[in-house]
């Protein structure tokens, strides 16, 4: 009987041993992703703008950070698309991996190894806009000291946003796309940040 059970403890301890072993060794379908933010002058997520006023006036400068991490388990190449809109315009949408169809007025290549984190600074103004027709037209940014063509309007609501799209280079395809394949399905990434401009 004493043989019986030392037997049974004896197997027990195997099938232990064997599902841990199963378990170790079996691969894991671990979600492969790039982290997107948007970070204040101070690197942290507030303090975006000057007395949290999201209302600049032309000429005025704001710091920020484009914040990237890469967990994809492979070194990456990617580019943060940078897009002005007005309050109308279509922003993108994560869900559907669908950018916003406008055009870029910047981006910022980047190529990051395996768990490497990369800080752009962004620093950028208005520097030129106007009242027309019942509308505030943004014509110039300044992006880390270079001057941008805009001729973006907003009327009635003039609300602008600032949208950050993140593309990622597919070696299948060879192009960037819109997103990345994280092991779980597609995924798409965006930020964005609205103001507003003050003419007087």
């Amino acid at each position: 009987m004493q043989k019986q059970a030392l037997v049974l403890v004896g197997l027990v301890l195997l099938l232990i041993v064997f599902v841990a072993l199963i378990s170790a060794l079996w691969p894991r379908s671990e979600e492969k992703f790039v982290e997107l933010g948007l970070l204040g002058k101070d690197q942290k997520a507030e303090g975006y703008f000057v007395n949290d006023n999201p209302t600049l006036e032309v000429g005025s400068q704001v710091d920020w950070y484009i914040y990237l991490h890469n967990h994809m388990g492979s070194e990456q190449y990617a580019s943060v698309r940078i897009k002005l809109l007005n309050s109308t315009m279509e922003v993108p949408n994560d869900q559907e991996h669908n950018p916003s169809p406008y055009a870029s007025i910047t981006e910022f290549p980047v190529h990051f190894a395996v768990n490497d984190t990369e800080l752009i600074p962004f620093s950028w103004g208005v520097s030129d806009a106007v009242y027309q027709n019942d509308s505030i037209i943004i014509e110039h940014l300044v992006v880390n000291g270079q001057t941008v063509d805009v001729n973006v309007s907003a009327s009635g609501n003039p609300h602008f946003y600032l949208v950050f799209e993140l593309w990622v280079y597919d070696h299948s395809s060879n192009e960037y796309k819109f997103g990345w394949e994280s092991g779980k399905g597609f995924v798409s990434a965006s930020v964005n940040m609205w103001f507003n401009v003050s003419l007087s």
